[in-house]
């Protein structure tokens, strides 16, 4: 290495050293000694209560010091701090219950506001303070406050009253306090504005100069009635627009039917590119009106990637994913072009796609006294199966269901000549039909022969006799070897 190129490294080192610490010196780190009285001297502050070998904590530091560094010269001011629940800050997080790291709470002075539940990104954290802290609507009361408010990136809802006392205005700020965490409100009643602008008694929405394009308008105004539901309604229906960008935080927001182009969508390094394929998906999609579009970074939904059977994309190309109203999935399986997007777009509207699966292959010999069920049998092993049935959804790395397999295999064993099937079903490595909720392993249901869409989760013990119990009481018809009690009705094999 040459003395140039140890020069420049050294200085590229030195830069982001610098950089880092400027972000950091935004951070205070507060400890036991100091907590209460820093808290009195900051307005509004949001702390991070954390512990240095947390994992989450690690990846949460740099996204919390880039949101300080944002919010720095807000107003009102927003302080953010940290404290370490391993060293000096123990007694503080013993005082605020902190069971679980990072915890992060709101505060005004030294009164605890409420526990943080907004995003762990830079931006979303910075937005959602700023939600928490001001009003839920801004007064812009002039013309360059109005032109200063729409400088962003952020999509912005502005009403324009003669009268703040009018049951459109009142409908406004009460969707603007149940909506101020996602969207940014503004007001105006000043009549100069108004005069200028053409507005009396209007809500208009603005799309951001980032997200403006030729396929929908840049603005729209509101031309529902007064109620507080239909001005939520616009909101919500309008915000996102023609094809939303969608993140780890406003995920929830986008429902079925949906598709999603996943790619690389970088608003901060590549708003060029991004808008590239976003332009050429909205293109397509506003023939679509029924389904619902968004574009989402392939890196932050790896995940759901891996849903569609899809472990690793390094194309530049949007790989395009969907869920019908139904919430079964479907792959554009041909390279994206816009061609193959309205193709791919029409066979989904006729009902011609094959939806796809995750699941494992069907078992070539099924005939133990426990059924194993799989994403491609499971109408066989279940759905269609005339008898009564009790499916386990287990994980393989999961200790309570190690613990509860031989008892499980037992109680297939004790039901092999009765009208009930003992089934399970490994959750991790096939799709799980969407009328059973899965949330933990393992989990169980009951599912009477007759009712096969009406699945009961199954709430008891989880000892042989517990199940047989449970079982007896519940089948169609009373079982051969028990009564409706669980008492067996005949002498055990070995007995006689």
């Amino acid at each position: 290495m040459t003395v140039t190129m140890i020069g420049k490294c050294l200085f590229l080192g030195l830069f982001v050293v610098a950089s880092t610490l400027a972000a950091e010196e935004d951070v205070f780190e507060w400890t036991d000694g100091d907590f209460v009285e820093e808290l009195k001297r900051h307005d509004n502050t949001l702390v991070m209560f954390y512990a240095p070998w947390c994992g989450h904590c690690k990846r949460l530091k740099p996204e919390y010091a880039k949101a300080a560094e944002l919010l720095r010269g807000n107003v009102p001011p927003i302080s953010l701090a940290k404290v370490d629940c391993t060293e000096a800050g123990k007694e503080t997080c013993n005082k605020y219950s902190v069971s679980g790291y990072p915890t992060l709470k709101i505060f005004a002075k030294d009164e605890l506001i409420d526990d943080y539940n907004g995003p762990r990104e830079a931006a979303g954290i910075a937005k959602y303070m700023k939600a928490q802290v001001g009003p839920p609507s801004t007064e812009l009361k002039s013309v360059d406050e109005l032109k200063a408010f729409l400088n962003t990136d952020e999509v912005v809802l502005i009403g324009f009253f003669e009268k703040d006392d009018s049951t459109l205005s009142a409908s406004f700020h009460t969707v603007a306090k149940k909506l101020k965490d996602k969207v940014k409100f503004g007001h105006v009643i000043e009549k100069s504005i108004l005069e200028k602008e053409g507005y009396k008694n209007n809500i208009v929405l603005y799309r951001p100069n980032i997200l403006q394009n030729k396929f929908e308008t840049s603005k729209v105004v509101y031309e529902g009635g007064d109620s507080v539901s239909e001005v939520h309604s616009f909101v919500k229906n309008t915000h996102h627009g023609l094809v939303g960008v969608r993140t780890r935080d406003n995920a929830e927001d986008f429902k079925n039917p949906l598709i999603v182009a996943y790619y690389n969508v970088d608003y901060v390094k590549n708003p060029k590119g991004t808008n590239y394929w976003r332009n050429r998906i909205m293109k397509v999609a506003k023939e679509f009106a029924e389904y619902n579009f968004a574009i989402s970074s392939k890196d932050d939904f790896q995940h759901e990637l891996k849903e569609f059977g899809i472990d690793f994309y390094k194309g530049d190309k949007p790989v395009i994913l969907a869920r019908d109203e139904r919430n079964q999935k479907f792959v554009l399986q041909d390279e994206f072009s816009l061609e193959s997007f309205e193709t791919f777009l029409n066979d989904l509207q006729s009902g011609s796609l094959e939806p796809y699966q995750k699941s494992e292959p069907i078992p070539e010999d099924n005939t133990g006294s426990v059924k194993i069920a799989v994403a491609k049998n499971f109408d066989e092993i279940v759905t269609n199966n005339p008898k009564d049935i009790l499916i386990e959804f287990y994980a393989p790395w999961c200790g309570h269901c190690k613990k509860l397999a031989p008892i499980y295999d037992e109680l297939g064993d004790k039901m092999a000549d009765e009208d009930v099937e003992i089934v399970k079903f490994d959750a991790t490595a096939n799709d799980v039909p969407s009328n059973f909720e899965v949330r933990g392993f393992p989990t169980l249901f009951w599912v009477l022969k007759d009712k096969k869409d009406s699945p009961v989760k199954y709430e008891g013990g989880r000892e042989l006799d517990d199940f047989i119990k449970y079982i007896a009481k519940h089948s169609s018809k009373p079982l051969k070897g028990y009564d409706r009690t669980g008492t067996p009705t005949k002498a055990p094999q070995d007995e006689l």
